[in-house]
């Protein structure tokens, strides 16, 4: 009687097994790198928004607080450290038309193109748009113009 040799019976190299693993690993460290650094942009997005309404509320005019609110968010976009494609600044200056005595605010909408190149995730390119609305009220009892 014969016997045939002893065989490995896991089917697998063990080098192919450890890349396989080392490979996964990397993937969802990566997608959570990525997922951590959108929201962490996401926040900034929100920060800029804030910051930019406040601005706005505290100026006399209607153009002064657009004129505001504009260049705080573009030097909080830099400050923030987010690079965005493309920014987008609104700003409702329509409660500088409500007379004083009454409840108004200013309201600032950004918006800022991510790019996403940068995440070394593969098939993950394009950008994503991040935007964010805040109001700030204005003092009930000052003039507005």
């Amino acid at each position: 009687m014969t016997s045939l040799p002893d065989r490995d019976e896991r089917g697998g190299s063990p080098a192919v097994e450890a890349l396989l693993i080392v490979s996964s690993i990397v993937l969802l460290l990566s997608l959570a790198t990525a997922g951590f650094r959108i929201a962490m942009a996401e926040g900034a997005v929100e920060g800029v928004a804030s910051a930019a309404a406040r601005a706005a509320s505290i100026a006399r005019t209607a153009g002064q607080a657009r004129s505001d609110a504009h260049q705080v968010a573009n030097s909080s976009f830099a400050t923030a450290g987010l690079t965005c494609s493309s920014t987008s600044v609104n700003v409702d200056t329509s409660g500088f038309s409500v007379p004083v005595g009454q409840p108004a605010s200013v309201a600032v909408s950004v918006s800022c193109s991510a790019p996403l190149q940068d995440l070394l995730i593969p098939g993950l390119g394009g950008s994503r748009v991040l935007s964010a609305r805040s109001e700030s009220p204005l003092d009930t009892y000052r003039e507005r113009r």
